[in-house]
């Protein structure tokens, strides 16, 4: 399996499904659908997909299915990102699964100070019992 968590100017449509956790056939649905994802082809005719058109996959899963809203009132919304207005910050500050689980394995290397000093005071109060004892 690909490691998704490096970052790349270009991803496959297979990879952004894992991203975004969309099916392939709705992202490509979505595509017929809204004129702002068009995602370039390769030479040999598969999707390319760039983080600008991930990021726009997100903001669309957050209307659709977070927000509720219909594909034609999503439409009227991304008439706005179609004008080279930027996507709504809740989107863009939203990490996707890959850089999740890299936020994920850096904690597990990285033990957090906090967590050291809790242990470092419980070793002390157990050290205080067996003393009295």
């Amino acid at each position: 399996m690909k490691d998704l968590s490096i970052k790349k100017l270009y991803y496959s449509i297979s990879e952004v499904s894992k991203i975004t956790d969309i099916e392939q056939y709705v992202l490509r649905y979505w595509e017929t659908e809204f004129e702002q994802l068009k995602p370039q082809k390769n030479r040999a005719g598969n999707r390319i997909y760039t983080n600008k058109d991930i990021q726009l996959i997100l903001y669309i899963k957050e209307l659709l299915r977070e927000k509720k809203y219909t594909i034609e009132g999503a439409k009227k919304i991304l008439e706005d990102y179609s004008h080279g207005k930027q996507i709504p910050s809740t989107v863009t500050a939203k990490e996707t699964k890959a850089e999740q689980q890299e936020t994920i394995e850096e904690e597990r290397v990285q033990p957090e100070a906090g967590l050291k000093k809790d242990l470092e005071e419980i070793k002390s109060i157990f050290e205080l019992l067996v003393s009295k004892m």
